[in-house]
């Protein structure tokens, strides 16, 4: 992400990110800057709704920065940076309508780009894990359907029961099984809760780990298409 500093230059947000290079920042138009490895972009104005201050340091807020990385990046980047924005509560799908409809007018490139991918066009929208991502390009590229993503369908206990995919309107559930997540016993209970509340719904769960997914993708696929083609319409 990008951040302008105190001077009105601009540095690199640290937060959750390492940065690499070539680094894109941003200064303010007229300026000329020049650094070896550093990919310098100008903006006309910088208002207060797009600007942070983190120890003392002025930066760019993560809707700015999103709208901002949809000039150089690809529809599958941005869907990255979008689904983990929203995934870690630093942006609404709302705000950032509301955001490129307020720079529309000032000749941002990229845009469209941004709302296509807002509007799901890209086929990895709404995956919030690489895994998941994964998962979502595997059933694009196989002409299979998509399915809802992090979709609420039951509950356990106190706990609500939030599953990767489902695949609407069937009683087709996906799990995505990565190594980050599904380690410790608690873990491993919780998912067994879930998984059951799921059943008693009258769902049908599959679950595939991250060795499936990426070491035997022709299976996964196989095994979804099966899965549909013997699935009950149903609604959650």
């Amino acid at each position: 992400m990008l951040g302008i500093g105190a001077d009105g230059g601009c540095a690199p947000r640290v937060r959750r990110v390492v940065a690499a290079r070539p680094l894109h920042i941003t200064v303010p138009r007229g300026r000329n800057i020049r650094r070896r490895g550093v990919i310098v972009r100008t903006a006309c104005d910088m208002p207060p709704i797009d600007v942070e201050e983190r120890d003392g340091i002025r930066l760019t807020s993560p809707t700015r920065t999103i709208v901002d990385l949809a000039v150089a990046s690809s529809p599958a980047q941005l869907s990255v940076a979008v689904d983990s924005a929203l995934r870690d509560g630093l942006t609404s799908e709302d705000f950032l309508h509301r955001r490129i409809a307020g720079l529309r007018g000032k000749g941002r490139y990229g845009l469209p780009v941004l709302v296509d991918v807002l509007e799901g066009r890209e086929v990895t929208r709404g995956g919030h894990s690489w895994l998941e991502r994964t998962f979502l390009r595997l059933l694009a590229e196989a002409g299979l359907p998509r399915p809802t993503t992090q979709v609420v369908l039951s509950r356990a206990g106190d706990r609500i029961v939030r599953v990767d995919c489902w695949f609407a309107p069937t009683n087709v559930v996906v799990e995505l099984l990565g190594y980050r997540f599904h380690r410790s016993k608690q873990q491993l209970t919780r998912d067994s809760e879930r998984l059951n509340a799921v059943a008693l719904d009258r769902f049908v769960p599959f679950q595939f780990s991250y060795d499936m997914v990426v070491g035997d993708p022709r299976s996964t696929v196989a095994t979804v298409r099966r899965a549909l083609d013997l699935a009950v319409l149903r609604s959650a």
